[in-house]
């Protein structure tokens, strides 16, 4: 994904009211920009550290930027705008790097689906002969679920949730009826930190989380972990890597 015009630079401050942020520009002026993260963005929020912010020419936005990237604890890059994942994974669907998800002839994206009011973030559907493998035709339609991480530890270590998460549990929820119906469904956890190498649940952070993670596992659901490579001028899901659960 090519970020296009290519971040601008500055200084973060602070982080507030969940949507906002402060950073200062090299001039040193201070502004409040837009924060597109609705997490603790646990370990990304480092005072006087480099980030990275995004303008946008619509005139009638309240704040004309968006923080984008930021320098974690670790000291690595991590893009905290949880939108992007969905993008990344897209992308990658669309140019065959997903190698797990190949084969797919159509995706739609946000498609209503469940008992619980969701929309699945894309729904693959007509394998053809490029598939990585031959499913049955009643699992031929694939449910794929994207979520953000962008919470690493020293050591490599990244994990899920960030924060209590009721709704990710509940996309579980729904992922496990879809195999109970047949159907394929698939968990994409999209790393947006350079610095993680391994993944794992959060468990002491959301046990319900972690508890209904393995129940979907145990179900049928399939997990995937891919990460990107973060630069100012642009972000790609590179590679997979392991997954402890």
């Amino acid at each position: 994904m090519i970020l296009s015009p290519s971040l601008k630079q500055a200084t973060f401050l602070r982080r507030y009211k969940r949507f906002l942020a402060d950073i200062e520009l090299a001039n040193g002026e201070i502004i409040t920009i837009y924060c597109p993260n609705t997490g603790a963005m646990t370990n990304c929020m480092v005072e006087g550290s480099p980030c990275w912010y995004s303008s946008s020419e619509n005139t009638k936005r309240k704040y004309q930027h968006t923080l984008e990237l930021v320098t974690a604890s670790t000291g690595h890059l991590a893009c905290i705008n949880a939108a992007k994942a969905n993008d990344l994974v897209r992308e990658a669907i669309e140019n065959n790097r997903i190698k797990e998800l190949l084969g797919y002839s159509q995706l739609k994206a946000e498609v209503k689906y469940g008992t619980e009011n969701s929309r699945i973030d894309f729904l693959l559907s007509d394998l053809n002969e490029l598939g990585a493998e031959k499913l049955a035709p009643q699992r031929a339609d694939c449910y794929v679920e994207v979520k953000s991480v962008t919470l690493g530890l020293e050591g490599g270590q990244g994990l899920f949730p960030d924060a209590v998460s009721q709704r990710g549990a509940k996309h579980l929820r729904e992922l496990i009826a879809m195999v109970k119906k047949q159907y394929r469904a698939v968990l994409v956890f999209c790393v947006q930190h350079e610095g993680i190498e391994c993944f794992s649940p959060a468990r002491e952070i959301d046990p319900v989380y972690s508890d209904t993670l393995k129940e979907a596992v145990d179900a049928g659901v399939e997990i995937l972990v891919y990460k990107a490579q973060i630069s100012s001028a642009e972000i790609v899901l590179e590679k997979s890597i392991p997954c402890n659960l």
